[in-house]
């Protein structure tokens, strides 16, 4: 059952008194800066939602998935932990469908905490969401919520919790939505979950985000004004990552520094290896999992074909390399050689690999020592892809623009949007109303020195005039990056950073329809 929104707004302001919490709940819907009357916002429990969800085709069947969130062990490199996952595996089940199928997901919650799951990419009924006190009251420990709902876009997408750190844990699974009349040839399909793993070896990531939080003004570092330039971080900085340059992502690549980099749940020790005859296309889709670390990937010494960014076509462009922020996708294609052929993800900045292998059978498995380091050449981000016709957005106007200004510092870790944090309790603080039926303009300012992956829930947008169809996209420090969506889908939808500790910061916002 889904909550409706007066059931939110009442468990939303649970801990205020009588007086306090009528007060909250009609401050919730005014917009701090208008004195104009509240808008009348759409919630998830609106008539509107369940109209949208109607007109969704169902051509195929309905596809079942059971999950169950829960504590396990695991080994990773020969070090053995306890973490939280899906179905008791470090792994979570790959879910494959088709557009035009419907997808029923009950999830069972044997945490001791509360959860949900957002599905990432997706453009589906507000109310399956997975946004804890937005979309959906959070699923208690002990308790169920079953996801139900229309599938009508193919591509590569990933669910996970959206509840706090639970996603630095192994809270996430792959989505795959087949189509139908798939126009690319290719032999094999592999899915490639990349992820920078510390829970259980280093520590877990709350405590990573306890120690971020105090920024590093609190603990007398400064972080250096060259990105080539490492400053030691202090004994008591355990998890904090100092002096991670990239050119390519304009100055640090990240905050924490990890002891692995995962490829499909494995670290390189281990590494995957998918059987292939030589002269075979493998199509790859990658996702990257991680909750702070962009990745590089390629094959040494060979180019793969650029055919998807965020489940959308793109005009084909080959590459040495491609670089993948946090909630990112790419699919690309690659034509097997004999023996075996590598496939790296270097983490952007930071030391170390995942890897896989295709193998022919033949020949002999290199060792990780032995793999190239760097990934150079043609190296691109899906950001700077055109997509295809068929998918690029129609030329029109914008109705509407907001301006989001990334704002916040290492400093003191006080990430934000136009300069305010983000607040589960006040989602509608700082609001950016938008129209059913307009064509909107947002433009990503970023006027930090990080580089943040911004990712808006519900929707995809078009980067510039021209460019890729995406979810997620990269904004570089001190640069702006401009995209436009349709207000097609009515509700409360998130927008904020994908690196894990800097959305749990702060740096969230809330694209409210109004009526």
């Amino acid at each position: 059952m889904n909550p409706t929104s007066s059931q939110l707004a009442r468990r939303r302001f649970l801990a205020l008194s009588a007086a306090g919490a009528a007060a909250a709940a009609l401050a919730s819907c005014t917009s701090p800066t208008s004195g104009s009357p509240p808008p009348s916002r759409v919630m998830p429990d609106d008539p509107l939602v369940a109209q949208f969800e109607a007109q969704r085709p169902i051509v195929g069947k309905t596809v079942s998935q059971t999950l169950t969130a829960g504590a396990f062990e695991t080994t990773v490199a020969g070090k053995t932990f306890t973490t939280w996952g899906y179905n008791g595996n470090l792994t979570a089940p790959e879910i494959r469908a088709r557009t035009g199928d419907r997808l029923s997901v009950p999830l069972t919650n044997s945490l001791n905490e509360q959860t949900t799951i957002h599905w990432h990419g997706l453009a589906l009924r507000n109310d399956q969401d997975g946004v804890q006190h937005l979309t959906q009251e959070p699923i208690a420990a002990g308790a169920g919520f079953g996801y139900d709902f229309k599938l009508t876009h193919p591509g590569t997408y990933w669910y996970h919790s959206h509840m706090d750190m639970q996603r630095e844990r192994a809270l996430y699974g792959a989505l795959i939505i087949e189509d139908p009349d798939e126009p690319l040839k290719y032999a094999k399909d592999w899915v490639i979950v990349l992820d920078d793993w510390m829970d259980g070896v280093t520590g877990t990531p709350d405590e990573v985000l306890a120690e971020l939080s105090q920024g590093m003004y609190t603990t007398g570092i400064e972080r250096s004004a060259s990105p080539t330039r490492s400053r030691p971080v202090p004994s008591a900085m355990k998890h904090m990552l100092m002096g991670s340059p990239s050119d390519f992502l304009g100055g640090d690549a990240g905050d924490v520094g990890y002891p692995y980099h995962l490829f499909n749940s494995k670290a390189p020790d281990q590494a995957q290896i998918l059987p292939a005859a030589a002269g075979e296309v493998i199509r790859l889709r990658i996702i990257n999992a991680a909750g702070d670390t962009a990745y590089r990937v390629g094959v040494p010494g060979q180019k793969i074909t650029l055919t998807h960014t965020d489940g959308f076509p793109v005009i084909h462009q080959d590459a040495d390399a491609v670089v993948l922020g946090m909630g990112e996708r790419i699919d690309a294609l690659l034509t097997v050689k004999e023996g075996f052929t590598p496939v790296i993800a270097l983490p952007e900045g930071k030391t170390g690999q995942a890897l896989g292998f295709i193998s022919t059978g033949t020949g002999k498995q290199p060792l990780p020592a032995v793999l190239p380091n760097k990934l150079e050449g043609t190296v691109l981000d899906g950001s700077a892809l055109t997509a295809d016709p068929a998918v690029a957005l129609k030329e029109r106007s914008p109705d509407r623009s907001h301006d989001l200004r990334l704002t916040g510092s290492m400093g003191k870790y006080d990430w934000g949007i136009n300069g305010h944090r983000y607040e589960m309790v006040n989602p509608f603080d700082h609001a950016f109303d938008v129209k059913e039926g307009e064509r909107v303009e947002v433009k990503f300012i970023n006027e930090t020195d990080m580089w943040h992956p911004m990712h808006l829930h519900g929707h995809t947008f078009q980067v510039g005039a021209g460019g890729a169809r995406k979810d997620t996209v990269i904004v570089r420090p001190k640069q702006t990056v401009t995209v436009i969506f349709d207000a097609d889908n009515p509700g409360q939808w998130l927008v904020h950073c994908h690196n894990a500790y800097h959305a749990e910061q702060g740096m969230m916002a809330l694209f409210s329809y109004i009526k």
